[in-house]
């Protein structure tokens, strides 16, 4: 068997997220169905990255074992061939029998992308989340300097019964200004559900003036989700990369 390694894009828009759901459409359904076609069987595919609905990727990682032997470009092709436009594979390699996209991965890289002009060109709509006007960036980086590090984020996702440790490891989170465009990225070893979102929400927040910067430091020590700022939209983000 080879262990197969795929670097897939998908516009997360009309997906109902990464993770297989029952009748619904979902990118590691999709990858599923297509691999069981051209293997034979049920093949179990490991994303990277459990992507919530409307999230896109560009650089998502996934992991298969395939009995069947294939050389990597007519692979790709073979999957390409299977799945809608909306999603694709880019690069295949094989690795060693003891990788695992999610478990091997050391670093996720997110990147929220937020549109503060007036308009939104339809060309950009379904990948940027609109907030009309300026923000105070200042105070949104003095709050997001103050998550950096080795924290529990338990204000910053939803308690979930599979989900026992909450300390992550967020090693940058930069506030960039570019044009009518505010960009933040976010790298971990690790992200909880709705992590990126809520901490986007919350700086959103400390921007307009309605949380003060210090106050962002006091929800770690809390881990009050109800004291941190709204889910931002899942439009705006974007899984870039994933380091092993």
């Amino acid at each position: 068997m080879q262990n197969v390694k795929i670097t897939i894009q998908y516009d997360g828009t009309d997906f109902h997220g990464w993770q297989v759901q029952s009748s619904l459409r979902t990118v590691q359904g999709e990858l599923t169905r297509v691999l069981a076609l051209l293997d034979s069987r049920v093949v179990t595919v490991h994303g990277a990255g459990r992507t919530d609905a409307g999230v896109h990727a560009e650089g998502q990682v996934a992991s298969f074992f395939l009995e069947r032997e294939f050389e990597p470009r007519a692979l790709r092709d073979a999957i390409n061939g299977n799945l809608d436009r909306d999603v694709r594979v880019f690069d295949v390699e094989f690795a060693d029998d003891s990788f695992n996209a999610r478990s091997s991965a050391k670093l996720k890289t997110y990147r929220y992308h937020i549109w503060t002009g007036d308009v939104v060109s339809p060309f950009l709509r379904r990948y940027v989340h609109h907030h009309r006007g300026q923000v105070d960036v200042d105070a949104m980086r003095r709050a997001a300097a103050q998550l950096i590090g080795a924290h529990d984020f338990g204000a910053f996702t939803v308690a979930t019964p599979e989900v026992k440790q909450t300390v992550r490891n967020l090693m940058r989170l930069d506030v960039e200004p570019r044009g009518e465009s505010l960009l933040i990225i976010a790298a971990a070893d690790g992200f909880l559900r709705y992590m990126v979102r809520t901490i986007v929400g919350t700086l959103m927040d400390v921007g307009r003036g309605r949380l003060s910067a210090d106050h962002v430091s006091g929800l770690l020590a809390t881990r009050d989700r109800a004291d941190a700022g709204p889910t931002a939209p899942a439009c705006g983000l974007t899984l870039v990369r994933v380091d092993y």
